[in-house]
């Protein structure tokens, strides 16, 4: 999961201000319909496609039974269930284990205390004016920041990975100089590993980060032009590259932390 971003706009004109129950109804309908799309693609069962008839002996490996990670959450709070370690033979994970990491860091707790706090963050600055001051502005703020966590993980780790088969998490290097493992952990947004193990550009981060910017225009009326658009999502994936960076040092950071009971 990465920090919302998607409210990063300018001022809005008068005339493109949204009632609060418009806007209740169409995040509610959004939401609904992924939620919806995940339980019912959780539902399935996938037989093999001919792609994988096909493929080499490496992707033909058995899906692994569950997504391996080192831990689960980073300093107790950022969801962690995508992490790996590259070191290990590679396994693929089947379209419903892709749908179910989107759901885990979508419907995580902690995702709404991220949209609580960029929420507080717009109410500040008064981001988008038009959203006014105030619990109203302040609910119009926080509702919209938790709809973009919700459509950008589902998009980008879950429905584009599967449609590209690609592989949506972060295999960890966990060795090497610090600057070698920044840099690793950094490119990781724009490389990412296929269903059959190779390696190639990362355009479940990009198609999907984009997909999700259009979405948030619905919802956003002043971030409409293409340089707002650009700036988005610019925001979005430097944020998901810092967020890699977390993930590989985590591991690192825990064992120097004190233990309980120590």
């Amino acid at each position: 999961m990465a920090p919302s971003f998607r409210h990063y706009g300018g001022p809005v004109h008068p005339t493109a201000r949204f009632s609060s129950r418009r806007l209740q109804k169409r995040v509610g309908h959004g939401c609904l319909f992924v939620a919806t799309f995940i339980y019912a693609y959780g539902q399935q069962t996938t037989g093999p496609t001919a792609a994988s008839q096909n493929a080499s002996p490496l992707s033909a490996a058995p899906p692994a039974t569950s997504p391996p990670v080192s831990d689960k959450r980073i300093f107790g709070v950022l969801p962690n269930y995508r992490t790996t370690a590259s070191s290990l033979q590679y396994q693929r994970i089947s379209p419903k284990q892709k749908m179910s990491i989107a759901a885990k860091d979508s419907f995580d707790w902690s995702v709404s205390l991220v949209a609580a706090g960029y929420g507080g963050l717009g109410q500040i600055t008064n981001q988008n004016p038009s959203f006014g001051q105030g619990a109203k502005g302040y609910g119009n703020r926080f509702v919209r920041t938790y709809a973009d966590q919700i459509i950008g993980n589902v998009l980008a780790e879950g429905a584009v990975p599967i449609l590209l088969h690609e592989d949506p998490r972060y295999f960890r290097l966990g060795q090497g100089s610090f600057w070698r493992r920044v840099g690793y952990a950094s490119s990781r947004v724009f490389v990412t590993r296929t269903d059959s193990g190779g390696g190639r550009f990362n355009c479940s981060e990009v198609i999907g980060n984009s997909l999700a910017v259009g979405v948030s225009n619905a919802y956003y009326p002043g971030s409409r032009n293409l340089g707002a658009n650009f700036q988005k999502l610019t925001i979005q994936v430097g944020t998901d590259a810092f967020t890699n960076v977390l993930k590989e040092f985590w591991p690192d950071v825990k064992r120097r932390l004190p233990h309980r009971g120590d």
